[in-house]
C-alpha cells in the first residue's frame, strides 16, 4: 500500500538527563540503556527505518559522545547530530534548534525511549495514513492507558470524534497517554526560539487553534521511565515473542 504523506525525515529526542533512571544513567545515557538486550534508541531507529525514513536528526547533551558513537553504527541511515552540549534545550527548544537540519517538510518525532510492540500495522505507518497536512500541525500517537506497560498516570489528552485533542483537566481521567511518537509540521514552531522550553508550549498553541490531533496506536506501548520499569517491559516483550527469539 502506498502512503502518500509518509515523512522522509525523523528526529529522535536524546538529549535528556535521565534523572529518573539513576543509578543506571549515572554512566550510561538513558537512550543507551538496554531493554531485552537492545538499547532503547536502537528501537526508535529501527522503527524509523521500518517507516522508510532515510534521514534522522538526533539531539545530544548528556554523555553526548557516547550517544554519537553508538548511533553511528546505523550506517544504513543518514544520521545528523544536533549538538546541545553547551545548553540543554528540552524538547521544544531542541526541535526548534534542529529545524534547519530537518527542513521544511513534515517529520516524525520520537522520544529516544519510546518503543512498543507493533500490532497488525506499523504505528508510524498509522501516523502517516492519518496525517492531513492542511488540517494538522501535529498528530500524536496515543496509547490507551489501560494497555500501557509500566504506566500509572491519569492520561494526557481527551479526543473528540474528529481526532482533535484537548488536555485533561485536573479532575478528569483521560483514556489516552502520549506515546512519545508523532508527526509534526515545521510551522508548529513558527515564532519559537531555540531556548529551553517544553513541547507542551507548541502543543498548547496547536490546541488553541484546533490543530493538535491524535490517533490510537495498534499494539502495546512500553513506558520505561525508571529502573523498576525495565523488568516489566522485558517480561511483556518476552511474552509476546516467539519461543527462542526476542523482538
Amino acid at each position: 500500500m502506498t502512503i502518500v504523506n509518509r515523512p522522509a525525515t525523523g528526529m529522535i529526542l536524546a538529549a535528556g538527563l535521565g534523572k529518573r533512571m539513576r543509578p543506571l544513567s549515572a554512566i550510561t545515557p538513558k537512550p543507551l540503556i538496554p531493554v531485552a538486550g537492545q538499547a532503547m534508541i536502537d528501537r526508535a531507529l529501527s522503527a524509523l527505518a521500518l517507516a522508510k525514513v532515510s534521514r534522522t536528526v538526533i539531539n545530544v547533551h548528556y554523555l553526548a559522545d557516547l550517544v554519537e558513537v553508538h548511533v553511528r553504527k546505523h550506517a544504513h541511515m543518514d544520521i545528523v547530530i544536533s549538538d546541545e552540549r553547551e545548553e540543554l534545550l528540552e524538547t521544544g527548544g531542541g526541535i526548534t534548534k534542529a529545524l534547519p537540519m530537518i527542513g521544511e517538510a513534515p517529520f516524525y518525532v520520537l522520544n529516544s525511549d519510546s518503543f512498543w510492540m507493533e500490532g497488525a500495522v506499523s504505528n508510524l505507518d498509522i501516523l502517516a495514513n492519518h496525517w492531513i497536512p492542511d488540517d494538522m500541525d501535529a498528530l500524536l500517537l496515543l496509547s490507551p492507558t489501560v494497555q500501557a506497560v509500566g504506566y500509572q498516570g491519569r492520561g494526557d489528552f481527551l479526543m473528540d470524534p474528529f481526532g482533535r485533542l484537548r488536555r485533561r483537566k485536573a479532575h478528569e481521567v483521560s483514556p489516552f497517554v502520549y506515546s512519545g511518537a508523532a508527526i509534526m509540521h515545521p510551522r508548529l514552531f513558527d515564532g519559537a526560539s531555540a531556548t529551553c522550553h517544553s513541547l507542551n508550549v507548541q502543543f498548547d498553541k496547536a490546541i488553541a487553534q484546533d490543530r493538535l490531533y491524535g490517533v490510537i496506536m495498534d499494539g502495546t506501548w512500553m513506558h520505561v521511565g525508571t529502573p523498576s520499569a525495565i523488568p516489566l517491559a522485558e517480561r511483556a516483550i518476552a511474552e509476546s515473542a516467539p519461543i527462542g527469539r526476542l523482538p
